[in-house]
């Protein structure tokens, strides 16, 4: 599921609008996990900071929730 970047733009939020796609799309369904910061590094080819700051970008907009130990998860009641 590799994604093209544009690296003339932030990188951060081309990350945080395709994980945002999948989950409209349904590849990551409500209550179900979203890739870890590693994962997301390799796939994309990205720092760990840099998939880290989408994924704190979709916790602040309430589509993701986080579970200490356990990861990150599409937030319920989101579509």
């Amino acid at each position: 599921m590799s994604e093209d970047l544009d690296r003339t733009r932030p990188v951060w939020r081309q990350v945080a609008a395709v994980i945002t796609a999948r989950i409209a799309e349904g590849v990551y369904p409500v209550g179900g996990k979203v890739p870890s910061v590693v994962e997301l590094s390799t796939e994309f080819g990205i720092a760990a900071s840099t998939a880290q700051k989408a994924l704190t970008h979709l916790k602040a907009e309430g589509l993701i929730r986080t579970e200490v130990g356990l990861g990150s998860f599409v937030a319920d009641g989101v579509w």
